[in-house]
């Protein structure tokens, strides 16, 4: 996987939180994922497709997830959440929007194109992501409300 497909995301991930939570965010270290790997509650995934392919998960536990969408709201004042509900939902599919697409329009700068699918968000228990065919890069994300694992499995379209 080369650096030039994670770097956008990860850049954009670090700013769309810091920026949209008031919050600080620290980077942990990357490490790379190939086998099934067990989800922490709920994510977000968006799907890829054109020179490159595969997909962005944004993976956090359901108490994360909580916070990151009440901070949201509260700040445009609006209720907080108290349960992952359809306004904690959208506003965490939001939150998926506004990273993958600043990390496309960079992507787009450096000549890459593609397109991307609306994100589809999952919940529950137990929960596996699989596919052997992409090697997986995590980006672990510490916020003061939580850790957010960004997912990366991209490559070149052969």
């Amino acid at each position: 996987m080369r650096v030039e497909y994670i770097n956008p995301f990860v850049e954009s991930a670090y700013n769309i939180l810091t920026e949209v939570l008031n919050e600080e965010v620290k980077r942990g270290d990357l490490y790379l994922k190939n086998t099934a790997m067990p989800m922490l509650g709920i994510a977000a995934i968006v799907g890829l497709a054109g020179d490159v392919e595969g997909r962005v998960l944004f993976d956090m536990s359901n108490d994360t997830g909580i916070k990151i969408a009440s901070a949201m709201l509260t700040s445009m004042d609006m209720e907080a959440v108290t349960e992952i509900n359809d306004m904690a939902r959208a506003t965490l599919t939001e939150l998926a929007n506004m990273i993958t697409g600043q990390a496309v329009t960079k992507l787009h700068n450096l000549g890459f194109k593609f397109d991307l699918t609306p994100p589809a968000i999952f919940t529950g228990d137990n929960m596996t992501v699989s596919d052997p065919s992409f090697e997986a890069l995590i980006v672990p994300m510490e916020l003061p409300m939580g850790r957010i694992e960004i997912n990366v499995a991209v490559r070149e379209r052969t």
